[in-house]
């Protein structure tokens, strides 16, 4: 069934496809249409862009609001582009979400993201935005994913997740995959007695499959990383660099000032810290191989102490303790979350470099510091993840000075 804008829009169902004239970009890879009218049902649509006419085919019905990719484009967007890749389009992988978004048009895309997440959600004016824009890493928008996970379909072949699905779309070549990936030769084989396969394409070495044995090595902020495989590394090979330069930058760490690495990883912001400050830095990390990477990392730093543990328990136990000087905040896609958030404030820091990979929990983490008189005094931004909806913020926050007595 075809519906045009006036349809009573509560008679739609998966399948069934609309006309509409698509709005601004959101967070989560779409961009925004309404049925109806200015008011009317909200519908999500992938592989549009704002301005563009489309015809969209209903992918998901919900109470409220209406997902939809778009299969006809009637009026053309100026940034829109062939995508490179045969499998970026409806109905196949969902890895990729802009890929038929221009180089520049990407960039616009992923700001106004940041944009509206930081002003929405985290009460930022637009005089404080007005300078943040998504910056470009080195490198091309393909050949920079340094670590894929395949997902084996029924027939033993790999590939990739369509979009909101379990279902996998086989593939024999993914464009965004650093090209030691490739070369593996993973996608030319059938794998029988596995599920999924973590590939690594390391800074320093061959490119490997994950199986739990595999060590990899990297290299950032000036020094060489070993570390699992299967272990948490930014994934585009300029990011860890890109990162700790901001965090440095943002903090300005001087001598003899401690710190906290909350969510640390293998500790790549706590051995910079603690390469400025000479002082102690606390890391907390929850995964046993991460702890286990940054002692291993870091032994030569003896003023790094690590503690296993989930942050909100480091902190509601005390299994770290103040005074602390400098906070580095890497949370999960999820965001720290309010308990985090107030810990940290109370602990008195005089800075927190706040490095994100999700702006809306970024933007609901800043909110909830300004209720407890932070303020975020600058945000930088980053496109870490090419041809994804995906961006890296790192923002600096610090207390409202106290009033004159």
């Amino acid at each position: 069934m075809t519906a045009g804008n006036d349809q009573v829009v509560d008679e739609l169902v998966e399948g069934d496809t609309v006309e509409v004239t698509v709005g601004a970009p959101a967070h989560g890879g779409h961009c925004v249409a309404r049925l109806g009218g200015e008011h009317g049902r909200v519908v999500f649509v992938r592989h549009a862009l704002p301005g563009e006419r489309v015809t969209a085919e209903i992918t998901e019905v919900h109470h409220g609001y209406l997902r939809a990719d778009a299969i006809e484009i009637h009026d053309a967007a100026a940034d829109r582009v062939t995508p490179p890749c045969a499998y970026a389009k409806p109905g196949l992988c969902g890895g990729c979400d802009l890929q038929h978004v221009s180089d520049a048009g990407q960039l616009d895309w992923k700001t106004a993201v940041v944009h509206e997440a930081l002003t929405r959600l985290g009460g930022m004016s637009q005089e404080q935005m007005a300078g943040v824009r998504v910056r470009r890493l080195p490198g091309g928008l393909l050949g920079w994913r340094s670590r894929v996970r395949y997902t084996v379909d029924a027939a033993d072949r790999p590939g990739l997740l369509k979009h909101r699905s379990h279902e996998v779309v086989a593939i024999d070549r993914c464009l965004i995959a650093h090209p030691h990936i490739q070369e593996l030769g993973v996608l030319g084989h059938t794998w029988p007695d596995a599920e999924e396969i973590d590939v690594v394409a390391p800074a320093l070495g061959p490119a490997v499959v994950a199986d739990g044995k595999a060590e990899v090595r990297e290299t950032a902020a000036g020094r060489a990383w070993t570390l699992p495989a299967e272990s948490f590394w930014q994934v585009h090979p300029a990011a860890a660099d890109t990162l700790t330069g901001a965090v440095l930058e943002l903090l300005d760490p001087q001598p003899g000032e401690t710190a906290w690495d909350l969510y640390g990883g293998a500790g790549l912001f706590a051995a910079a810290v603690a390469g400025r400050t000479g002082a102690r830095v606390s890391l907390v990390e929850s995964a046993p191989e991460g702890a286990a990477a940054a002692r291993a990392n870091l032994s030569d730093q003896p003023g790094v102490e690590v503690v296993e543990a989930k942050v909100e328990r480091a902190l509601r136990r005390r299994r770290i303790t103040g005074p602390v000087d400098l906070v580095v905040l890497d949370p999960p896609r999820s965001g720290a979350g309010a308990e985090v958030v107030r810990a940290i404030a109370a602990a008195g820091p005089r800075a927190v470099a706040y490095v994100a990979c999700d702006p809306a929990a970024l933007g609901r983490d800043i909110g909830t510091f300004a209720e407890l008189g932070w303020a975020a005094t600058e945000v930088r931004a980053y496109d870490c993840f090419p041809m994804t909806r995906h961006i890296e913020c790192v923002a600096l926050l610090t207390p409202a000075p106290s009033p004159p007595s």
